[in-house]
Formats: structure tokens, C-alpha cells, sequence
């Protein structure tokens, strides 16, 4: 059998096999990416490789400049087609994950968050960043919401499948109801014939019978950060950072902040308190004990 053939039938095994184990769409393409590096970094099929080389590869991506993230994404998809397709639990052992930096995640203020919403050039990609900012929700959920989704009596959202293959319910609150129903009126209705009301979704996309792409929201994102004058180097993702953060500061308890952004372990929800701005600034600098008794505007000692 060629290399060639060899490689799409191993290929195709490794695609049943996450297919199988219910890996979402993004793991797969990435798995499936990395098994094809390290193919072409090893020039024949990847089922053929030693412990040696194994080792070798992962030296090559630090050597290449590749970053820690990026590298421990790499191996993670190559672990996966050695342990669970190949069985070659020998060279799983080679396979090492090197420590990520932690970083605190950059947040906007929330007169920034304020003045992004302000600037957003429609409606559209109003209630777009609204909606991420106002729930948490991650950019995916978010043009995945359909009618049905939308609780306005209990004042929930609901969402389905999200990251993990998880549900989850996030709040409605009144002035995103009031700017989906405002959007929902003005809205084309071009693509609402032979779909049930409630299948339909809040945010289709420019080819029928499929929702808004991420790509094209992050498009609308930062049109608005440059219209607000938002110099930061922020992301879609930077609205969900600065929604738990300013749930945080205004003392909502972190276990109800984990439930609405969907961690299953507490200590990734737990980085927003390294982060929470209006908690930090509040804290008296003992520098202020040594200025005779003054103290910053608007500061207060605290028992």
C-alpha cells in the first residue's frame, strides 16, 4: 500500500474514531491539522513513527518558534491519533505538555464597553455585542441563537450545545429584550419561508438556511472599537472577559459567574478575580498611611 493511501485510510480512522468519542467540529479540524504537521515534518505515514521521533518533533516546534499554546495544541491532536487509533500507548509516553503563562485577560472599562455599544454602525451589530457582553456569551453561541432560545417570560436565554456539548441558561435582561424585539421587527424576512417561527434564527447568515459567521461579527467588533476610539488590542472574546469581571466587582458570588459563562472548574472562573479592576482599585495602598493622613479622592478607610 502507498504512503498516499496509507495516510488518508489512517485518516479517515482517526476521523471516525473522534467522530465516535463526540469531538466538536473545531477539535476535529485541529486534530486533524496537527496529525498532517507532524505527517509532513516525519515525510511518511504517522503510524510508522518511533519514540525517537516522537521526541524529535516536539524540539522542532519550540525550535520553530512555535508558541507553548500552539505547540501543546499540536501534540494534543497527535497524542489523540497515537493513543486512541494507533494504540501506541509507548509513544504516548513520549508526549509531554509544557506550562502556559497565565496571563490576565485584558477587559474593557465600562465606560469603553459603554461607548463601544454607542458607536456600533446599525442595530445589527448593536444587539450582536450586546448580547455578548450583556450574557457572557461566547461569540459561537451567540449567532447560533435561535426564536426558540429566547425566554422573555422567565427572562432567560437558553443555550444549547454550547462549548463542551453543554446546555446552560444565561439572563434576558430587559434592554436586550427590548433591542432583540427591535431588531426581530426590522429584520429581512427573506429567508423565514418554510421554517417554523421558532426555528428560525435571530441572526441569519448571507446564504439560506445558515446563521451569521464569527468571522463576520468580529468584522462588525472591531468597525465599532474604531469608531469608539478604542485603542486596546481587544478581541470578541475581550466582551465575555469584561462581562464576568464587572459581575465581579459588583459582588455577584463567583459560583453564579461560573454558571453563566458554563467553566466546569471553578479555578478558570477564578482568573476574574486577578482581574477584577473595581476590587483592586478599592483596596487603601499602605503608601497612603506615610502621606500624613491624606488620602486619595473619593477613598475611604475600611475596618
Amino acid at each position: 500500500m502507498s504512503t498516499v493511501s496509507t495516510t488518508t485510510a489512517l485518516r479517515q480512522r482517526m476521523i471516525e474514531d473522534m467522530a465516535a468519542r463526540k469531538l466538536g467540529r473545531h477539535s476535529q479540524r485541529s486534530h486533524i491539522e496537527s496529525c498532517k504537521r507532524f505527517a509532513v515534518w516525519l515525510k511518511r505515514s504517522p503510524d510508522t513513527a518511533t519514540a525517537d521521533e516522537v521526541r524529535a518533533f516536539q524540539l522542532h516546534l519550540i525550535e520553530a518558534g512555535c508558541s507553548i499554546g500552539n505547540r501543546n495544541r499540536i501534540m494534543s491532536g497527535v497524542k489523540f491519533l497515537l493513543r486512541v487509533t494507533l494504540r501506541r500507548h509507548d509513544l504516548v509516553a513520549e508526549i509531554y505538555h509544557l506550562r502556559e503563562p497565565q496571563r490576565v485577560p485584558l477587559i474593557l472599562s465600562q465606560d469603553e464597553t459603554r461607548r463601544l455599544l454607542l458607536m456600533a454602525p446599525n442595530l445589527k451589530t448593536r444587539v450582536l455585542l450586546s448580547l455578548a457582553y450583556g450574557t457572557g456569551l461566547r461569540v459561537g453561541e451567540v449567532v447560533r441563537l435561535k426564536v426558540r432560545h429566547i425566554d422573555s417570560v422567565q427572562g432567560i436565554i437558553r443555550v444549547e450545545q454550547g462549548k463542551g456539548n453543554k446546555d446552560r441558561h444565561v439572563m434576558l435582561s430587559p434592554e436586550a429584550l427590548t433591542l432583540l424585539r427591535d431588531w426581530w421587527t426590522g429584520r429581512s424576512t427573506r429567508w423565514d419561508a418554510g421554517v417554523s417561527a421558532d426555528d428560525r434564527w435571530l441572526f441569519p447568515g448571507r446564504r439560506k438556511g445558515l446563521h451569521l459567521s464569527t468571522r463576520q461579527v468580529g468584522r462588525l467588533f472591531h468597525e465599532a472599537t474604531e469608531a469608539a476610539g478604542i485603542r486596546k488590542p481587544v478581541t470578541l472574546h475581550t466582551l465575555r472577559h469584561s462581562f464576568a469581571t464587572h459581575l465581579f466587582d459588583r459582588g455577584v458570588d463567583i459560583r453564579t459567574i461560573q454558571a453563566l459563562l458554563g467553566h466546569d472548574k471553578l479555578e478558570t472562573t477564578a482568573r476574574y478575580t486577578r482581574v477584577a479592576t473595581g476590587m483592586i482599585s478599592a483596596v487603601e495602598s499602605p503608601l497612603d498611611d506615610l502621606g500624613g493622613g491624606r488620602r486619595r479622592k473619593g477613598k475611604k478607610r475600611t475596618s
